[in-house]
Parts: structure tokens; sequence; C-alpha cells
């Protein structure tokens, strides 16, 4: 069974300004390809207005209607299509080589050291060029001098596979260099140390902060950070019905809730978490700023979700990703004030695409300095966490002694995140 390497993935440009691109993938399947198409997708800065999956657990048939999200560049369609063929298993090879191969591949960390002049959307700027050329940030470390100098530490993958060559990492600080102009003093990018890429925990959190942006029973909690305002309070509404009648091999599960950024992705990302094979789903368009989703679903042994408990897990499991794909919260560190985000990560080790990149475009528009900031995890007793931590910095519109101040912050930066 084959086809041409360049039918596995093709792309149908939009002929006009607000036209969907259509992406189809017709590859051999594996266990979470979806998932792993749509966080592609994702990182190219596209939204999912439609979509269809088909599978028969061998082969599998998937289209996706995508739009490029409003604060996102000009999408780059043939490097797109190169990493989505990247992801999906070879069709000259044996189907279950490629899962092996697929699921064993690592990336080598490299660290970029920057010192430039300190400036408002510095931060945001140096991210903004990273994803531009394709560089994943995995960790990050920003110190601010006495002297308004900053040190930036990014610890970064390249997705293309080409920083160990010298003329890649001559580029990337070439363009860098570009872009932020006089303001960058130095610029330096080498391999890693090994042990870098084992420290994923940073600075200790509170007790109060940790039981904030971890709990899972957000929507019950009353802490004035997670509060929604009132033309918000629609998010907490989600409808998940599972029913064993329709298909005699598959569950079906529909799902109802309100249109957000990576929506789709979040759901994939759960079954894929779950060991939840989808054999066949549909994708509506978002109506009125909601969204249906019809899920054809089977356990990993090939068999419908019987056990009432189990269908209860997922649900819940389901609609906690959907009305709680990331945690936004606002503290006091000291005497400083802090900005603090987290997001699950991924069973894979992955962590969710361009919370890095929204956060600081979200900072830049409300004018916001960030003194400092840093990435890491943090393990609860079920999963892994991925949490971005901002040391802010007084402004005159912002004076982070005002609680008003705070919730609008806090607001601005997860209406970003959720694409409201």
């Amino acid at each position: 069974m084959g086809i041409p390497w360049d039918d596995v993935v093709l792309i149908q440009q939009g002929k006009k300004p607000g036209d969907p691109s259509v992406i189809t993938v017709n590859c051999p399947d594996k266990a979470g390809l979806g998932c792993d198409l749509c966080r592609i997708v994702v990182d190219f800065g596209l939204s999912i207005t439609k979509g269809d999956f088909c599978t028969d657990g061998n082969w599998c048939y998937i289209v996706l209607w995508t739009i490029p999200q409003p604060s996102s560049w000009r999408v780059d369609w043939e490097s797109l299509k190169t990493r989505l063929q990247s992801a999906c298993p070879s069709c000259l090879m044996s189907f279950y080589f490629n899962q092996q191969s697929n699921g064993s591949r690592t990336s080598t960390w490299y660290m970029l050291k920057m010192f430039c002049v300190d400036r408002k959307g510095l931060l945001h700027d140096v991210t903004k060029a990273l994803c531009q050329l394709e560089l994943t940030i995995q960790r990050v470390k920003v110190m601010t001098t006495p002297d308004d100098k900053v040190l930036d530490l990014f610890f970064i993958t390249d997705n293309m596979d080409l920083l160990h060559t010298k003329q890649r990492r001559e580029d990337t600080c070439e363009r860098l260099s570009i872009v932020l102009g006089e303001d960058c003093i130095n610029c330096e990018l080498h391999l890693a140390l090994p042990e870098y890429e084992s420290q994923q925990g940073f600075s200790s959190l509170s007790e109060a902060v940790a039981e904030e942006l971890f709990s899972s029973e957000l929507s019950n909690k009353k802490a004035c950070s997670q509060d929604l305002k009132p033309d918000m309070k629609k998010i907490k509404t989600a409808m998940i019905m599972v029913d064993n009648f329709m298909s005699p091999a598959h569950t079906l599960l529909q799902i109802q809730c309100v249109d957000q950024k990576n929506l789709v992705y979040d759901i994939l990302r759960t079954a894929k978490d779950c060991n939840i094979q989808i054999a066949y789903g549909r994708i509506s368009p978002s109506l009125e700023g909601r969204r249906n989703m019809d899920l054809f679903i089977q356990k990993a042994d090939g068999k419908k979700i019987i056990d009432p408990d189990n269908q209860t897990a997922l649900c819940s499991r389901l609609k906690e990703e959907i009305l709680h794909p990331l945690r936004v919260t606002i503290a006091n560190r000291g005497p400083d004030t802090e900005l603090l985000v987290a997001n699950p990560a991924e069973l894979s080790g992955k962590g969710r695409p361009r919370v890095f990149y929204d956060v600081t475009v979200a900072l830049k528009m409300l004018g916001i300095c960030v003194f400092s900031a840093e990435i890491g995890r943090h393990s609860t007793s079920d999963r892994e966490w991925e949490v971005y931590r901002f040391l802010l910095d007084e402004s005159l519109e912002f004076p982070l002694a005002s609680a008003r101040a705070k919730s609008e912050i806090v607001d601005r930066v997860r209406r970003t995140l959720m694409g409201w």
C-alpha cells in the first residue's frame, strides 16, 4: 500500500482573503496522529474552522479547513507541508516500524544567549522572530540588570532539525540582530549542555498559587483571578453526551461548547492522552460562537466504552480541558507582582504551542514590561504542567498595587490565549 510522498499532504490555499485553506492528509494511521497534526497547524498560527477524520485503524484520511489567527504572520505553506509530512508514518515502510521510530524521536536542545538594551515589547519581538524561524522555546530565563539591560537565555529546539549546521545558527543570530537593531548588544547560539534538558523544575510556587493553578475543580472556585467577567460566563457551559446505540462498534461522543482558540487540539490531545482512538470525527463550523463535534471512538483494545464509570471519567476530563485548557492568575512574589500561566503538558512531554508568544503579545499590547520570565514544569499527582512566570514592571497605565489593574491584565492575557 502506498501513494506518492507529495500526495500524503495536500494544501489548497484560499482563493481570496478570508477564504479557508484546506489541508488534506492521506497516510498510514498511528496513535495520536490527529493530535500531532493539529499541533503543527496551531504552531503555524492557523485556526481550524472545520474538520473531518476517518480511519480504519491502518489508514487515515483527514481534512482540515483553516484560517490564520488574527495575531499571526504570513504562513509558509511549503514549510507547513514539510512539517505535516514529517509527522506522518511513511508509506514506504512497515506501519509497525514507523510507530516505533516516530515515537522515539527526540530533539536536541540549543541555548540562545542574548544581551540587549531593555525596552517595551522586546521579549515578544524575540519570541515572534524565533517562531517565524520555526524554533520552539522549551525553557527561558530572562533577567533585567540595574543598568536597563536584559540577559535572555532561551533553550530551543529546531523544527527543521538544522541547528547543528553553522549556517542555520548564523542565520538565526543575523535575523535576531536585524529584528532588534541597535538594541542587540550580543547574540550567541550553541548546543546546550545535557544537564539543562533534565532541569525541569524552577523556583517553588506558594501553596495558594499552586491550588489556584492546578485545582481540578475550577468551576466551583471563587478565587478572583480565575473568576470571569460577565461576558465570558458562557464558557462555563459545555455539553458532552455519550451514545452507544448509534453504532454497533463505536461509542458516539457529541460535544457542544463555546468556540475558542485551539479547541480541536485540546480535544484530540485529551483523547490521545486517555488512549482513546477516534475512528470517525466531524467538526462543524462555529455557529453563533459555539461548536458541535461528533466523534465515534473506541478504547485501545477496539471496544466500545460501556462502563458508566469510564464514561463519566472521560466526559469529566474532556469538560475540564474544554473549560479550562489554560490557567491564568496574578499573585504577589515578595514585593513584586507575578503573572502565572499554566497548561497541561502532553503525556509525550510536549507543551502547548504558542503560549509564550500569546502571553508576550498581550503584555506588549498593554504596554507592560517584563522584569524577568521563566518557563518550567510542575508535577501534580495526576499530570505534569508547563508553567510560565513573568515578573511585571510597574507602569502608569497599570499600577500593580491596584486590584482593578491586576484583573485587567489577567483578562487580557486570558482573552488572547483563548482567542476571544
